[in-house]
């Protein structure tokens, strides 16, 4: 069993679950524990079946730099923590460098899909006002860590971004390309 192998079968095992995920967050704005559980579950128990203790090290690895990627937006409120712990789950599977790149392919992906939303809505002035909260929240850390500019502070103004959507077509963008030998 190779590792050409083991990205076929996590392209296969981990597109249908990552999907799911971001189907639910497109749709309730949240991802449940219990799928990004069972999401690193299955994970682990696929490394471990593949690379055995090296593919738990690998999955405990990936599953920690996904958490570490996305733990301080997380903390400053500009982020759910199912979007935390999908990437981290998904890590598991993906392992720490590729996690890496689905995660920035992800965050350009949804940098696009804000704009293109922002468009769409004629949203430029609120936009702008959110750009200068980001800046006030980076001006000192006492604000970073506060809930100052979270969606809860922003009530009925704020447009949320299911985020597990841009995050997930950075995983499959990466899964493609590793099964078809491009990465």
């Amino acid at each position: 069993m190779g590792v050409e192998s083991y990205w076929q079968v996590t392209a296969v095992m981990l597109t249908p679950l990552v999907l799911w995920a971001s189907w639910i967050d497109y749709k309730e704005r949240r991802v449940p524990n219990w799928l990004n559980a069972l999401i690193a579950v299955i994970g682990f128990g696929v490394q471990a079946y593949w690379f055995g203790l090296a593919g738990l090290q690998a999955g405990l690895l990936g599953g920690l730099a996904g958490l570490a990627l996305l733990i301080v937006p997380w903390i400053a409120y500009m982020m759910g923590a199912g979007d935390v712990k999908l990437l981290a789950a998904a890590g598991v599977w993906m392992g720490a460098s590729m996690i890496f790149w689905a995660f920035v392919i992800g965050a350009i992906i949804g940098a696009a899909a804000s704009l293109a939303m922002i468009a769409a809505a004629r949203r430029w002035c609120v936009a702008g006002e959110n750009f200068q909260m980001a800046a006030i929240k980076l001006s000192s850390p006492k604000l970073f860590f506060s809930d100052l500019g979270s969606v809860k502070s922003m009530g009925t103004r704020a447009q949320l971004i299911p985020y597990g959507v841009p995050l997930t077509a950075g995983m499959l963008v990466v899964m493609g390309l590793k099964v078809c030998g491009i990465w």
